[in-house]
This record gives structure tokens, C-alpha cells and sequence, in this order.
């Protein structure tokens, strides 16, 4: 197993496709996952979800927060950010932000399609601002 270096990490989850799998904590106590596109803006992790989704509420009421990206293949790696949001439903901020996000997973073809589809009054950006990241490489090497 390798620790990744800043650098290494922030090119991992930056790749390709690969979804976060965001984890927030219900009204009760217990825990909530769930998958986000996401992007990288400066030392943020950024993504949007819907005002009324369960993460939504749970971000609002609680602004803590763990994204994990990990690689599903061997030899195996991962990444978690753990931090504190921020939330936002400025529009311009959402339409800044969904761009990027858009364009990645769905392609640069679909990003203007899928920006008016998302960044519409309703959604929140939300900005998590690492205070802790794990990342390791070569798990099962």
C-alpha cells in the first residue's frame, strides 16, 4: 500500500468518470450515502444536489461530510475527504459549477443540456472544504 502524494490524489479523483460516494448524517444519528458527480475547484470538492433530497437536508442541518473515490480494479486505491460544506443556490454559482461537472460525466456535447437541466432554482451547490484526506494506492499490490 502507498500513501498518495497531493498531487497524485487530486489527479485520481479527477479522472475519468469515477462518482464520489458522499456520506452525510440523518436526523437520527445514522448514517447516508450516496453517489455525486463532483469536481475539484481549487482545495474543494464541488457538487449540487436538490434542496428537498435527503443529502440536502442532512448538509443544511448537519455541515459535516466524507467523500470517498476509490478504483474498483487491482491493485485498488482510494480516496477520503473528509471536511465541512458550504451551500449555496446563487444560480450563477450553478451554472458556473454545473458546466464542468456536466461536461464530464456527460461529455462536452451534453454539458449546456444538462446544466439547464440542473442548475435550476431548487438546487444547491455545495463546496466541501477538506480538513482531513486518506489516499491510498496499490491496496492489494
Amino acid at each position: 500500500m502507498a500513501t498518495m502524494s497531493t498531487q497524485e490524489w487530486r489527479a485520481f479523483v479527477s479522472a475519468g468518470t469515477r462518482t464520489g460516494k458522499l456520506a452525510t448524517t440523518r436526523a437520527d444519528g445514522g448514517p447516508h450515502v450516496a453517489p455525486v458527480w463532483f469536481i475539484l475547484d481549487g482545495d474543494d470538492v464541488v457538487f449540487m444536489t436538490g434542496e428537498s433530497t435527503l443529502k440536502g437536508r442532512n448538509l443544511r442541518r448537519d455541515p459535516r461530510a466524507c467523500l470517498v473515490v476509490d478504483d474498483e480494479n487491482p491493485p485498488y486505491a482510494y480516496v477520503q475527504i473528509t471536511g465541512t460544506v458550504t451551500l449555496s443556490s446563487d444560480l450563477g454559482e450553478l451554472v458556473g459549477v454545473g458546466h464542468p461537472i456536466s461536461a464530464r460525466y456527460m461529455g462536452a456535447d451534453r454539458a449546456d443540456e444538462y446544466t439547464r437541466r440542473n442548475a435550476v432554482p431548487g438546487e444547491l451547490l455545495v463546496r466541501l472544504t477538506p480538513t482531513r484526506v486518506v489516499a491510498q494506492a496499490d491496496i492489494a499490490h
